[in-house]
């Protein structure tokens, strides 16, 4: 009689334990998806046009991020860049697109995602052609003398 007592204690005692797990998880946000979704191609490398883990641009990473959570941009920066709303840097949070004008011809041609502020400091996630795709910083003084404006999508 004392063994089906005990087991139906030890079973009970795993599921509740189980029950808690479910309640603790989180809903993941738009924005955490879209970051995540991007930073699934971290060290991928550069390739103009590309849009898949064998070579990816700037403008590739975010549409595709984008993509993936069925919300549609543009394909190019530029274009990118007319899209959602201007915010104020100081703004800035997960998820949002920063543009940037790093060519010689004077127009938005780069775009990152924001992946996290820390202590003021934004950090974005893009396709650097000589370093793929790479988290780097806007106070990084080559990023902060090019940086144009953010956009929140989302």
């Amino acid at each position: 009689m004392k063994r089906p007592i005990l087991l139906f204690l030890i079973v009970f005692s795993v599921l509740s334990c189980k029950s808690t797990e479910r309640t603790k998880q989180k809903k993941q946000t738009p924005q955490t998806k879209v970051v995540a979704n991007a930073k699934a191609y971290l060290g991928t490398r550069y390739k103009y046009g590309g849009t898949t883990h064998k070579g990816m641009d700037c403008s590739g990473l975010i549409y595709v991020a984008y993509q993936k959570e069925h919300i549609t941009l543009p394909r190019v920066s530029r274009a990118m860049a007319t899209k959602g709303k201007t915010i104020s840097l100081a703004k800035a949070k997960k998820g949002d697109l920063v543009f940037f004008k790093t060519g010689r011809k004077n127009r938005i041609n780069h775009v990152g995602m924001v992946t996290a502020v820390k202590n003021n400091i934004v950090y974005f996630i893009h396709a650097s052609s000589s370093r793929g795709v790479v988290i780097s910083s806007l106070s990084e003084k080559y990023y902060k003398k090019r940086f144009v404006k953010a956009k929140r999508i989302l």
